[in-house]
């Protein structure tokens, strides 16, 4: 690595803060039209951090016949750049400030797409999968007929089992804390809900053997029936049946 010294280095520094204050100046005095012009083929070559700051001094503007597209393209900038935080509250500013603009059902689904994307996986917290999930079914709400409504009830589906994921890890944690009582109540919730998925199965194991643990061997063999009716062949009932054969 070169190191320069303090000297040079501090007027290498005070040249880049000339040269930026200069392309800012520059920017601003091009029309609105050019910007846009520059903005856009930015954006159509995939050179969304050049695009953004032409979005930007284009918005700031507030009354150009480009500036809710500008809004608009600013925020795909920010999601294609995958600083979704950044890009949810400008589909939140297109929609607070141009809610008649013809494609605003975008901005109401991308938002729902930014809080998908900022969850975190499901043994963390999940907030913003929640809100992912208000977030669509507000899109849902608002524009039954919208060509992305499958896309948005496949993210909620996808939201919805994540929780569940969240739920079944709460009851694994439980488990394995010896806390029975508890993992129980999280894995009946994911039972009761008549899915057939690797959740369901395992829920219906780790109660089978909770049951079995607290020697209460009629519920272990009611659940393992129930666990064997509907994954008779995993790996999980052939356990069940195995342990139940040396029960009193």
């Amino acid at each position: 690595m070169m190191i320069f010294p303090k000297h040079i280095l501090s007027i290498l520094i005070a040249m880049l803060l000339l040269i930026s204050a200069c392309s800012s100046t520059v920017m601003k005095n091009l029309p609105v039209e050019k910007k846009m012009q520059i903005a856009n083929e930015f954006f159509d070559r995939e050179k969304y951090h050049k695009a953004i700051p032409y979005y930007q001094n284009i918005v700031f503007e507030k009354n150009s016949v480009y500036t809710s597209e500008a809004q608009m393209k600013l925020a795909d900038s920010y999601f294609e750049e995958n600083r979704f935080a950044e890009a949810r509250f400008e589909y939140q500013e297109m929609i607070r400030l141009f809610d008649d603009y013809d494609n605003i059902s975008k901005a109401y689904f991308m938002i729902g797409v930014c809080w998908f994307n900022e969850s975190l996986p499901a043994h963390y917290t999940q907030e913003e999968t929640r809100k992912a999930i208000d977030a669509f079914e507000t899109f849902l709400e608002k524009f039954p007929f919208d060509e992305r409504k499958k896309d948005a009830i496949d993210y909620i589906n996808e939201c919805h089992y994540k929780l569940l994921e969240k739920k079944y890890n709460n009851g694994y944690t439980y488990y394995k804390m010896y806390d029975y009582s508890a993992a129980l109540l999280y894995f009946d919730e994911i039972i009761e809900l008549g899915n057939k998925d690797e959740l369901d199965r395992l829920s219906l194991y780790y109660s089978a053997l909770i049951h079995y643990k607290r020697e209460d061997f009629q519920k272990a063999k009611q659940t393992t029936e129930k666990l064997s009716a509907k994954y008779p062949d995993s790996k999980e009932t052939k356990k069940m049946q195995n342990l139940l054969k040396i029960a009193p």
